[in-house]
């Protein structure tokens, strides 16, 4: 056996009980963890629902899917929506699922309405990868756990935005389960 690999044992077998401790205190049993989130087919409807809604209005736009650790489950860019759109949906989609979750808000509306409410100190000085602060972000929840989030982005504002979320999330509704 090399020696660095006899280091490396040595120093695993001192650090392994201190992490079993840690691991042991933060869980409450040993197991899997089993997170809901969309399955593929109804985030596809719901991006769907969401670029058609907007659609009907005259806005194009792109819809984005993530769950709750900000991975893209499903996109959709409407016909004519312009290239910023794909990022700035995602952003707002990691944004509502992030950001909402410690303090049970179901929009970035609702952050930045908060935030407006407590300039400057609770913005970050250093800019956070991924996060804004534009409406158009929608937590989706079953009940009140969030599973995910929903970003919309390229009709002529925010709100519009959040509405054809809202009205796509509204389709699926019944079928979050």
């Amino acid at each position: 056996m090399s020696r660095a690999l006899a280091t490396s044992l040595a120093v695993f077998a001192v650090l392994m009980p201190g992490a079993a401790v840690v691991a042991s205190a933060q869980a409450p049993a040993p197991g899997l963890v089993t997170i809901q989130k969309l399955s593929a087919p109804l985030a596809n409807e719901l991006v769907g629902e969401s670029v058609a809604a907007c659609a009907q209005k005259g806005y194009t736009v792109t819809a984005v899917v993530v769950d709750l650790d900000g991975v893209r489950q499903a996109l959709l860019r409407g016909n004519g929506a312009p290239i910023h759109t794909l990022d700035n949906a995602f952003y707002k989609a990691y944004s509502a699922a992030s950001l909402t979750l410690g303090r049970k808000e179901n929009s970035t509306k609702e952050v930045a309405d908060r935030m407006s409410k407590n300039p400057p100190t609770t913005v970050p000085q250093t800019p956070l990868p991924n996060v804004t602060y534009a409406v158009g972000g929608v937590t989706i929840k079953v009940g009140e756990t969030a599973i995910g989030a929903i970003g919309v982005s390229g009709a002529p504002g925010g709100q519009f935005d959040e509405e054809c979320a809202r009205a796509a999330l509204a389709k699926i509704k019944d079928r979050m389960k």
